[in-house]
């Protein structure tokens, strides 16, 4: 069960309505009532969406102790899709039309012959379909905490979590509110009353060859300030190389931080292009450095974090917040159902120190500290000149 064992990924999402305190059989029940059935060819493509008991892709049995577990449901969901991939159906039209055009190959095929070549490539596709052939499954873990209000959806595909969201909405009247940054951003400034300054945002020219303009791969129809994490991880670089690699929390704790194996950066402007490091410590590379001395800005980081005595390993998308590779400390007192419990306070506890790293930066982010820091962040990342070092912050 991917939550319960092993290392983790997900995208978070809040729900909205129907918020609930405590699962019970009522959830158990809505689970078997929407499933995941039998799958039955028929001639339409189509996709089915249903539940999952969690352990296996048949797994079709939901019961208390394996399914509600210290506060949180864990299921899964399985997607069944019977369509014809376009390439296939773009090989088959173009196969009509050269049996059609065969007598007169040096002709181009007029308005009939390719309305012809359609119908015949429609009618292969409705027996391919009908034969199962196409057929595929995939299966996603969900973890939905009644305590944060939170669902954890075990995938990064679009599709999938459009589908999972579609599936919760029928079967248990909530919609998602997907956790990004920007959202992150918004959320601590509503509960912190910094609305203002939250609103008046725009990205930091760290580099001369930066415009100031939105990323070359932001989402433009987003009201959120997404480019907020690209930001924070060159931040939170900045600061273990230059200042500290503890930071105190809101909440008087302390994270120690490190990067590890995993450095992603790419240009904002989309004219130097990407650059991927791999290596126990890739921000310490000649290489990593001349990413950002070019302009690139981090846009996914390998990170290990200590909390609490607790320590955490993942690699955190700059722009959505999401999670891949994460591995969690085991508890070796516990025992038996105890050890399930102890795995959903890991995943609580390392997304409330994410989160709590993250506000720590929007303090800094929202005041007027932060022009002084950008500055700071703009002659460490300025190119060295020949026979110089470079400039330390």
């Amino acid at each position: 069960m991917a939550f319960l064992s092993g290392s983790i990924g997900f995208e978070r999402f809040r729900i909205v309505g129907n918020q609930v305190k405590d699962f019970g059989e009522a959830h158990l029940e809505t689970l078997k009532e929407f499933s995941a059935g039998a799958f039955e060819p028929s001639s339409a493509e189509s996709t089915q969406v249903g539940f999952l008991g969690g352990t296996h892709l048949f797994d079709q049995s939901f019961d208390f102790d394996k399914n509600i577990i210290h506060g949180a449901l864990h299921c899964g969901v399985r997607i069944d899709t019977n369509q014809i991939p376009a390439a296939i159906r773009k090989a088959w039209l173009q196969m009509e039309l050269a049996n059609i055009m065969a007598e007169h190959p040096e002709r181009r095929p007029n308005k009939a012959q390719r309305q012809e070549a359609k119908e015949a490539v429609e009618q292969r596709c409705e027996t391919e379909a009908a034969s199962g052939k196409y057929h595929r499954m995939a299966q996603f873990p969900i973890l939905w905490d009644a305590q944060s209000n939170m669902l954890y959806f075990g995938g990064s595909n679009g599709s999938a979590c459009g589908h999972c969201a579609d599936l919760l909405a029928r079967a248990f009247e909530i919609e998602l509110e997907r956790v990004s940054v920007g959202w992150l951003a918004r959320s601590w400034a509503e509960r912190t009353k910094r609305v203002d300054a939250f609103e008046s945002l725009s990205p930091s020219m760290f580099h001369p060859a930066h415009t100031g303009a939105d990323a070359a791969w932001a989402n433009m129809d987003s009201p959120l300030p997404d480019y907020l994490g690209n930001e924070f991880l060159l931040w939170l670089w900045h600061t273990l190389e230059n200042d500290t690699d503890t930071i105190k929390l809101s909440d008087k704790s302390d994270v120690t931080i490190m990067f590890a194996k995993t450095l992603a950066l790419e240009c904002p402007n989309g004219e130097s292009g990407k650059e991927m490091i791999m290596a126990e410590m890739p921000t310490r590379l000649p290489e990593a450095l001349e990413a950002i001395s070019s302009g690139k800005l981090p846009r996914k980081a390998g990170l290990i974090l200590v909390r609490h005595s607790q320590q955490y390993e993942l690699t955190l998308q700059a722009e959505s917040f999401s999670v891949t590779g994460a591995k969690l400390q085991a508890d070796d007192e516990a025992e038996g159902h105890a050890i399930l419990e102890s795995r959903i306070d890991a995943i609580r506890n390392l997304n409330e120190t994410l989160d709590l790293l993250f506000e720590s930066f929007c303090q800094l982010r929202c005041s007027f500290e932060w022009s002084k820091r950008v500055e700071k962040i703009g002659k460490w990342i300025s190119p060295a000149k020949p026979g110089k070092q470079r400039p330390a912050a």
